[in-house]
């Protein structure tokens, strides 16, 4: 089996620069908004003051376990935006915050605000609950993206001490442990990639390679804190059921699966181990064949905020959190980077127009945490949780948008996602601009013109989605048949500056029909029109949505509507709804004494704008009649 590596490498920080008009709305509703939103609301709740370490017993709001990884996704989601767009204002922000940090951490590196002033003597005694390791994983990350984002290493020499303090801790020879909510290991290989460190990623390697392991550590521990009462979740709902190469099967949390498949993933490139990639490629068929709602949105039961079991995917009762879906793009986007496989990006595009997008408001200040693909109308946006993972983490994500966009190796370049703006990568030791222009995700044409000093030879590889069913190409106006390997058309030319390349993708409105063993979507479909899947809310339809059938040769129409939420593509249709005269004062009644349905206009709006206007129901599904 050969040994796994990565066969491209991500664009930096400003790589790609977004100046789109489908994203850009969203970029700056993230960098003006959410941002000054999230930091306000950190403010406002006590995980900014808790850093002063002036709580004492007695007072109230005593500072929660995981507020730190708050605070660092928020700071992740900053320097990100300082990279692309300096601010002085946000720039000295980041830093008085990172002054807080640095005034909380202890002599010997340890930075939990939590058990440094609540519980004090109680460090790393219960791994299994209380997030440690996990809030350490978000302050690297932060570490890591403040460093590339403005060069300075205040906060990267912090989360160095910290990284240093648990690897003196753990490992071979030292205390046994593993953390119960995974991050940390994917945070590690981000710092080994930062300083040249090879110790964080043996670190990040030991703690994957312990979890599952028997005896049960959680069990040891328990023990050891003199802790009777039973574990209130399973081994499975934390992934340490079996050790990682064992498991054949995605379940449990599934943020936490998704962040520990990330971690699998870096280690598995890191290290050359093809039996951790294989088992990374099972979790991956796991989840994205078995487990993954139609919006790219993963978890379909409240309890656990887990996976089902495979084909349970209920549409109203789903949690699908946006972090979930957020921790799918990242697992996609490491996978993509190792195998250079369009089914991975095609899953990342899936996830990021619909089951990321959905999680924030068009104004950028209200946020779902679950993602229902039904509702009868009483599920709505919030401007903040007590659990608050999900806002900093959508705004993390949007903030480097640009490193989703491609690649780079040795040979060329791949073009994963399409947006307007700038690409610039060094390819064979050459700069080479990109400058494209699109119509996605509302059309299908997109043009690439090429600058560089000097002509050069490489391959320019394009994917064509897969829910393309038909796609043209052109170089200089000319038709070209370019090969299309594994999900990426290739381009492989002698390139002059001001070379232009095209790209046509067929865009029809598509039904879209669930494996017939997914109960709750059988006899059902959903309508995609290229990357975008659509709903239907109530406030545009006369007829109650969770009612209305479509036949499946009923014509559907897709039409651009510029006054809708800043314009967006919306499908009109003709399907039938109950006529409910003859139902007034009954409950059953014959089949043969039912009226006929009645023809009714439709309208269905991209499923991540609902919830942007007036209040009611809303369906993703519709049973075909």
């Amino acid at each position: 089996m050969p040994r796994p590596t990565r066969r491209m490498q991500p664009l930096d920080l400003t790589g790609a620069i977004i100046s789109d008009p489908f994203w850009r709305p969203w970029l700056e509703a993230n960098r003006h908004a959410s941002i000054p939103h999230i930091y306000e609301m950190c403010q406002r709740t006590g995980r900014l003051d808790a850093l002063r370490l002036q709580w004492k017993p007695g007072d109230p709001n005593p500072p929660h376990i995981f507020w730190e990884s708050d605070l660092a996704k928020w700071l992740e989601a900053a320097s990100y935006t300082l990279a692309t767009h300096p601010d002085h204002a946000l720039d000295h922000r980041v830093d008085w915050v990172i002054g807080l940090l640095a005034g909380a951490q202890q002599p010997d590196g340890y930075l939990n605000v939590h058990y440094t002033v609540v519980e004090p003597g109680k460090r790393w005694t219960n791994l299994r609950d209380c997030h440690e390791m996990y809030c350490a994983g978000h302050l690297i990350e932060a570490g890591v993206a403040h460093f590339r984002a403005t060069g300075k290493r205040s906060l990267l020499d912090i989360v160095c001490r910290y990284a240093d303090h648990i690897d003196a801790t753990f490992g071979p020879g030292k205390r046994a442990g593993y953390c119960g909510h995974e991050e940390i290991e994917l945070a590690l290989v981000k710092l080994h990639h930062a300083t040249g460190q090879e110790r964080y990623v043996r670190l990040a390697e030991y703690f994957i390679n312990e979890r599952g392991k028997k005896p049960y550590l959680y069990d040891i521990e328990a023990a050891a804190r003199g802790d009777a009462k039973p574990d209130w979740a399973t081994p499975e709902y934390r992934q340490s059921h079996l050790p990682v190469r064992e498991q054949k099967e995605i379940v449990g949390h599934a943020v936490r699966a998704m962040y520990l498949a990330c971690g699998m993933a870096d280690v598995a490139a890191e290290t050359g181990d093809a039996t951790l990639l294989a088992a990374c490629r099972r979790l991956w068929e796991s989840a994205t064949n078995r487990k993954m709602y139609v919006t790219g949105a993963l978890g379909a039961r409240h309890h656990g905020e887990a996976f089902g079991e495979n084909l349970e995917l209920p549409n109203e009762s789903a949690y699908a959190e946006t972090c979930a879906a957020i921790g799918l793009v990242l697992f996609a986007h490491r996978l993509l980077q190792i195998e250079a496989d369009g089914r991975y990006a095609d899953v990342m595009e899936r996830a990021l127009y619909n089951g990321v997008l959905c999680g924030m408001s068009r104004d950028g200040q209200k946020y779902f945490y679950v993602n229902p693909l039904a509702s009868a109308g009483g599920h709505h946006r919030q401007e903040f949780f007590d659990c608050a993972c999900c806002p900093p983490n959508i705004a993390r994500l949007l903030a480097s948008l640009g490193r989703y966009v491609a690649s780079a190796d040795a040979g060329g370049l791949y073009v994963h996602l399409y947006a307007s703006g700038e690409i610039r990568a060094e390819i064979g030791g050459r700069e080479v601009a990109l400058r494209t222009r699109t119509l996605y995700p509302w059309g299908g044409f997109t043009a690439i013109a090429l600058a560089m000093t000097a002509p050069a030879a490489f391959a320019l590889r394009l994917r064509i989605p897969g829910w393309c069913r038909k796609h043209k190409i052109a170089v200089n106006g000319k038709a070209v048949a370019a090969k299309v390997v594994r999900g990426y058309a290739s381009i492989r030319r002698r390139w002059q500056s001001g070379d232009c390349v095209t790209l046509d993708f067929q865009m029809p409105v598509e039904r879209v029909a669930a494996h017939p063993a997914a109960a709750d979507d059988v006899g059902r479909v959903a309508l995609q029109r290229g990357p975008v899947v659509y709903c239907l809310e109530q406030g545009d339809n006369k007829a109650p949505v969770r009612s209305i059938l479509l036949p499946d040769k009923a014509p559907l129409a897709a039409r651009f509507d510029k006054e809708l939420l800043g314009g967006c593509v919306v499908i009109e249709g003709a399907g039938l709804a109950p006529d409910l005269g003859p139902w007034k004062g009954r409950l059953y009644q014959p089949l043969r004494d039912a009226a006929k349905p009645k023809r009714v206009k439709f309208r269905a709006v991209p499923y991540f704008l609902w919830d942007n206007r007036e209040p009611g129901a809303m369906t993703v599904w519709l049973p075909r009649a």
